[in-house]
């Protein structure tokens, strides 16, 4: 499913017999009662599990409260997900989506409930050898299925704008850096001055997903394989590479940080080290993404630092749709520290 399922009873902030209603209206429901369960895992928006009978659903809605601009965007989530579901990206299901603020008091969707396994450790303790070797062969199958689909032929010619996509990132990072800062990083200003400047020469545009990691992925209840991927709110039309290097900063961030594998004895535990890992994805896509990589890290490394500042600042204002958010937007500064690491590195390969 979309997030384990949390072990509290935290109830939602709307009328559930409200939605029940409106569900059964939509023809979703036999009946017009329902159960709905908070869902952990996601820092942004609010996701819930609906339980009608042997009927269920996931609730996805966008966060109340004052909003930073362009975030939160459960619209755009609904729109590339409906576009991919004849793909070879697996999404779920999608049933409904809705503006009307009278219902659960915010824009919202309804989708497939996945049952499935989601791992957010990506050591993936408890697999064998054999199976995170597959898992992580079936990530690179699908994010390498997504940057080859034709955006155009599955209307999604205007979900964003092609070309200058590392120009617009860093301009609209930088921008919610400093309108959520909540601490004055010295590396995060030092990229935002860096890396307009460093953009490599060339352009590639596919749909990217914006967040592409482990633990956005539904894996089969028994199978290493992926049966679901999930929280599209950053997708957009942009590089692939960027989308691609995001997904392997994992290889670089220390496991005793934060989600990373970096230090750990990958041969031993049946996972790629991350030049294969590339060679794979290359192989799959056609894209060729070594020359620049070092700035591809660099940037990807900024984009979270901002997006966890941005987590840091919702638990400020108490609008966090996760209880560790703000643990979470503490690893804004290392995250920030080991991307002007790669900036540094990059430079001085020219």
């Amino acid at each position: 499913m979309t997030q384990p399922e949390a072990t509290s009873t935290k109830s939602a902030a709307f009328d559930q017999n409200v939605l029940a209603a409106w569900l059964k209206a939509q023809g979703l429901l036999d009946r017009a009662t329902l159960t709905v369960k908070a869902l952990t895992g996601g820092q942004s928006n609010p996701t819930f599990l609906l339980s009608s009978g042997a009927q269920r659903y996931v609730l996805r809605k966008k966060p109340p409260g004052p909003l930073l601009p362009s975030a939160h965007a459960v619209d755009r989530e609904f729109r590339v997900m409906q576009a991919l579901q004849h793909s070879d990206v697996p999404v779920p299901k999608l049933f409904a989506y809705s503006e009307e603020l009278d219902v659960v008091g915010t824009p919202f969707y309804i989708m497939e409930y996945l049952d499935g396994r989601v791992i957010v450790d990506q050591s993936l303790p408890g697999l064998t050898k054999t199976d995170r070797a597959s898992v992580y062969q079936d990530m690179n199958r699908v994010i390498a299925a997504l940057h080859n689909v034709d955006y155009a032929k599955v209307g999604l010619e205007t979900f964003g704008k092609p070309g200058n996509y590392f120009g617009r990132q860093i301009a609209r990072w930088s921008r919610q850096y400093k309108e959520a800062n909540t601490e004055d990083i010295p590396e995060l200003h030092a990229l935002i001055d860096w890396l307009p400047a460093n953009i490599p020469a060339g352009e590639q545009t596919s749909i990217v997903h914006g967040d592409y990691r482990l633990d956005n992925l539904v894996l089969h209840p028994t199978e290493p394989r992926a049966i679901g991927l999930l929280d599209w709110e950053l997708a957009t039309l942009g590089h692939p590479l960027a989308d691609f290097a995001y997904h392997c900063m994992s290889w670089h961030i220390p496991a005793s940080l934060w989600r990373g594998i970096g230090g750990l004895d990958l041969a031993a535990l049946g996972i790629p080290d991350e030049a294969y890992y590339l060679k794979q994805y290359s192989e799959a896509t056609g894209l060729d993404g070594a020359e620049h990589w070092d700035f591809y890290l660099a940037y990807n490394l900024f984009r979270m630092a901002a997006i966890l500042q941005g987590i840091a600042r919702r638990a400020a204002d108490g609008t966090a749709a996760s209880s560790d958010a703000l643990e979470t937007g503490s690893k804004a500064r290392p995250l920030a520290e080991i991307g002007w690491k790669y900036a540094q590195r990059y430079a001085s390969s020219r």
